[in-house]
């Protein structure tokens, strides 16, 4: 067997900066996301667990604790506070989040928003069940410290879905409620400092700027800026006929 896959490498350059990515169907039928990364490729699942493994028979690590904490509540159904994530534990789910957090990165730069929101969702529920059942604060803030990213990923992902159908007004609210929540967590944890300085949020900031300044125009803002312009350049007819046409349409809704 010849392990050196310098060939594969050499075909596929790896640039910085930019994330590389490619999704083809595997010789087992099932479809791969390969990432470029600069010392090689990383290769994952498209479906399922990333790395293709089932742990203890079951689709991921949380789908087998989830299992575990049903079994305890059976057994103890007046303890229901007896289940608790051990550091073993929560250091496992991390390193299983991390794959689905490869996975989400590759499939928003392939375009596959749907994707993304299932495996952002699907991280959101480890962190929130680690939350509930870590032995302690530090073990699970472990993997809290991480949600204004997921929470950044899934906004974006909710806002190109809304954009790809031109509904630029869902998009902006979209992204605003993606705000409020990374905001609403730095409060919870009362890390103002960090709300200050997060990256997450000015990307979003910057991005909902864009999407308001190319947003098409209603046809009430299209007359309005032609009525504009015509008293602008003192051409009082065409202001008229702009002035009895805004007068025909119908009430506007609330500007965005």
């Amino acid at each position: 067997m010849n392990f050196d896959i310098s060939h594969v490498l050499n075909q596929w350059p790896y640039e910085p900066g930019d994330v590389q990515v490619r999704r083809f169907r595997g010789k087992d039928g099932d479809e791969k996301i390969q990432l470029r990364v600069d010392l090689g490729m990383l290769q994952m699942n498209a479906e399922g667990r990333p790395d293709g493994k089932r742990p203890f028979g079951h689709e991921s690590l949380l789908e087998h604790h989830l299992a575990r904490r049903q079994r305890h509540l059976e057994a103890n159904p007046g303890d229901p506070d007896g289940f608790a994530l051990t550091a073993e534990d929560c250091g496992k789910l991390q390193q299983e989040a991390i794959q689905y957090y490869h996975r989400y990165i590759c499939l928003f730069q392939l375009n596959d928003f749907g994707g993304v929101l299932r495996d952002t969702r699907r991280n959101l529920a480890v962190f929130d069940f680690v939350a509930e059942h870590a032995q302690s604060d530090e073990l699970a803030w472990g993997l809290q410290q991480f949600k204004p990213q997921l929470l950044m990923m899934q906004t974006r992902a909710h806002g190109a879905m809304a954009l790809e159908n031109k509904r630029h007004d869902d998009a902006v609210e979209l992204i605003q409620a993606g705000l409020e929540s990374i905001r609403e967590f730095y409060r919870d944890h009362a890390r103002l400092d960090l709300l200050e300085q997060s990256g997450e949020i000015h990307l979003l900031e910057n991005w909902l700027a864009e999407i308001r300044e190319q947003r098409p125009l209603s046809e009430r803002e299209k007359l309005e800026r032609a009525l504009s312009e015509a008293v602008g350049r003192e051409d009082y007819e065409q202001a008229a006929a702009m002035r009895d046409a805004l007068r025909n349409l119908r009430p506007s809704s609330p500007k965005r």
